[in-house]
């Protein structure tokens, strides 16, 4: 029988050895493949054959598989060890070629969104395949899309405008330094050090570890909230004033592929459940023996008293494969693929990259995983999360290179699903005492994946509003103690400090109204997984055909084939109602 052992991955199939004349070669190859596509600029017709049409994607298809798979070796080896400077170097080396490709390429990209007209646009689709989902957004764009030359001047000014802004904003940020007093030391920490006492088990230290942070942010309001104005009045006169957006969130949206219709149904639905969260916060202050939360408390472990067990690899491993071949065993199958391949990194040391993820480099290639496991509950979680990612990859592995991925808001809902599957599994093997701490991290992670992230568009959406009609840093910051006040109620006793903490989450600055995709996603998997609890095995065809998809049809049409109209708030609430069962599961434990 299998034993798995913590270990590192193994990423000879991408590159054996970069130094040697065989990657140098993959290298001339690609590159002489760019060369030969740049050749058919001077022969694009809009009345070009639908079979040339299909050949010129067919080479897009072959120079990202190229790309990838060099480039992704690059990435992963410098996953696998941050400090070697060899692979430090050669992660910048490819970033640079994988520019430079781009760019060779970029051409047929410009060509089919602005200068193919409707009716040949049309007909080219039409015998596309799989591929017709995928030109189609990207004529989307057309509607907004300027001249060349204005193109080449919003890309110019960008360099030294919105993008110079968030590289002031994370210069800014990230030189804090955080003093702190522990015991009787005083420690200078970053704020990624710092934000692992905001999960302490002593209040005080929680308390000091946000306000520590609150207090440099405040410090800099003036600076960092006149970087967010002039981000946002920037979103705006692009995309509202020069390229005719409907609203802000819209430009989001558009990218995404999903409609406006869609995402208002999501957050109104969000909006109109937070008591559902606000009932949790008041148990798990019973729990913490405290009369009431304060927001300092919100992600206090909730069993501080209860030893935590450890789970072995070999047994997490098993427990993972096991959930998901009691749904499926076309998914268990996938999921052992990784590590039969050994396509998994997942032992902690020095110079590895912090946290986890899945990379899907081609789909001809396994998914490779990196996790850091140190025998948590949390770690068995996150080890199927990501098995989940690797799955999804998996079911679509029969599709082309350009649609394998699924949009933004999809792609989480197989690594929750695969979650839902674990928590399902345990939950009959594990005592109560176990499954209460389990359930309040779950219910934890559900408010900070769904809840947290629709109050934080929600706000988005208010702040971009009114920076359009002129308000101040302060005005930013009433407008966000508001949105916290209607999100906890009277379940969270809320300080006035936590006004500012708007200023401090990156993803405001980086990619407005990014956030929401975490809650779409999360809540798109619980109402899945409803269904699943439902129907039985009957559902499981219909899942494996979703995730099979990949990103080959929009949202709204591929869901609606199995019957979820995600337009409707009616689809959303079944998330929401697999959270309430969840927090009367726990009440009931306790």
């Amino acid at each position: 029988m299998t034993e798995y052992q913590i270990g590192e991955w193994d990423l000879s199939e991408l590159a054996k050895n970069p130094k040697s004349p065989k990657f140098q070669k993959q290298i001339q190859e690609l590159e002489k493949q760019a060369r030969k596509f740049e050749k058919i600029k001077s022969k694009l017709d809009p009345k070009i054959p639908s079979k040339k049409f299909r050949d010129i994607l067919h080479e897009v298809e072959e120079i990202s598989e190229m790309m990838n798979k060099i480039g992704g070796y690059a990435s992963l080896s410098y996953s696998s060890d941050t400090q070697s400077d060899e692979a430090t170097s050669l992660l910048t080396k490819m970033s640079k070629l994988g520019s430079e490709i781009s760019n060779k390429i970029l051409f047929f990209d410009l060509w089919w969104k602005t200068q193919v007209d409707e009716k040949n646009a049309k007909r080219l689709m039409k015998d596309a395949g799989e591929l017709t989902e995928y030109l189609s957004h990207k004529r989307l764009f057309a509607k907004y899309a300027l001249s060349e030359p204005e193109e080449r001047i919003i890309n110019t000014l960008d360099v030294t405008g919105i993008s110079a802004l968030v590289r002031l904003y994370d210069k800014i940020t990230n030189s804090y330094e955080y003093q702190m007093k522990i015991g009787k030391k005083t420690k200078t920490m970053t704020r990624e050090e710092l934000t692992n006492y905001i999960r302490s088990t002593n209040p005080k230290i929680r308390e000091t570890a946000y306000k520590t942070i609150l207090t440099k942010y405040t410090e800099n309001k003036g600076v960092v909230g006149e970087i967010y104005q002039n981000i946002v009045l920037n979103w705006r006169d692009e995309g509202i004033e020069i390229r005719g957006y409907k609203s802000p969130i819209s430009m989001r949206n558009i990218g995404n592929d999903v409609d406006d219709k869609t995402i208002e149904s999501l957050l109104s639905t969000c909006r109109k459940n937070s008591p559902i969260f606000q009932k949790f916060f008041a148990q798990k202050a019973k729990m913490l023996k405290m009369k009431k939360l304060r927001r300092y408390d919100l992600y206090a472990p909730a069993a501080a008293n209860i030893k935590e067990k450890n789970y072995p690899y070999n047994k997490s491993v098993k427990l993972v494969f096991e959930s998901l071949g009691k749904f499926s065993e076309t998914l268990e199958g996938f999921a052992r693929k990784v590590f039969n391949e050994n396509h998994i990194d997942s032992s902690v040391r020095q110079g590895k990259r912090d946290g986890a993820f899945c990379s899907t480099l081609t789909p001809k290639i396994t998914p490779y995983v990196l996790v850091n496991f140190t025998g948590k509950s949390r770690d068995v979680f996150t080890l199927a999360h990501e098995l989940g990612h690797a799955v999804h990859s998996q079911a679509a592995q029969n599709r082309s290179i350009l649609v394998q991925d699924p949009p933004l808001p999809l792609a989480e809902t197989a690594s929750t699903f695969s979650e839902l599957l674990l928590y399902d599994n345990l939950s009959d093997k594990i005592s109560d005492n176990e499954k209460k701490i389990m359930l309040a991290e779950k219910i934890d992670d559900l408010y900070a994946t769904i809840l947290r992230q629709s109050f934080f568009t929600i706000f988005e959406v208010d702040a971009h509003e009114q920076i359009g009609k002129g308000t101040t840093v302060e005005g930013i910051s009433k407008t966000y103690l508001q949105n916290l006040k209607e999100q906890f109620g009277n379940s969270v006793v809320l300080s006035e400090d936590f006004a500012i903490e708007w200023s401090c989450i990156p993803h405001f600055y980086h990619t407005p109204f990014y956030c929401y995709a975490y809650s779409f996603g999360n809540l798109l998997a619980l109402s899945l997984f409803q269904r699943y609890k439902k129907e039985g095995k009957d559902f499981v065809p219909s899942y494996i055909s979703i995730l099979a998809a990949g990103g080959s049809t929009k949202p709204e049409k591929l869901l609606s084939e199995y019957g979820f109209d995600i337009r409707s708030p009616k689809f959303w609430q079944e998330g929401f109602d697999y959270v309430n069962e969840q927090v009367k599961s726990l009440s009931s434990l306790n």
